[in-house]
């Protein structure tokens, strides 16, 4: 079994900032890909960034400049540093990885989703 844990959501006035982090646990061989995700009320869920195996990172384009996402492999701990937050980033936000198990499974595993509400 594997679980995707978040954490470190909460609410923040504009401008300030967050730090999220996904645990993974469990029956882990090795973890590819890692990214953020959130869903907005009313909206569908969107890419917010994503980390290789090797460190490599995307973002989309409404968060570059004020996001970073970063990781531990040995901890298969990820972070997302959330700067100059606006009332518009406010979602759950939810954490991925694309893993294979120790038992010889690949799948993408998800988190329950933490809640990021920015407003004054």
């Amino acid at each position: 079994q594997v679980a995707l844990v978040e954490s470190g959501g909460g609410l923040v006035q504009p401008g300030g900032s967050l730090r999220l982090s996904c645990a993974a646990s469990g029956n882990i061989l090795r973890i590819n890909v890692m990214g953020w995700y959130r869903q907005a009320p009313g909206k569908e869920r969107e890419l917010v960034a994503t980390i290789s195996s090797g460190g490599s990172a995307q973002y989309a384009d409404f968060v570059k400049g004020r996001f970073a996402i970063s990781r531990d492999n040995t901890k298969n701990t990820m972070w997302l540093q959330m700067n100059s937050l606006k009332p518009e980033d406010t979602a759950v936000y939810y954490c991925n990885a694309d893993l294979r198990t120790w038992s010889g499974s690949a799948f993408r595993s998800w988190g329950q989703g933490t809640q990021v509400t920015v407003s004054s």
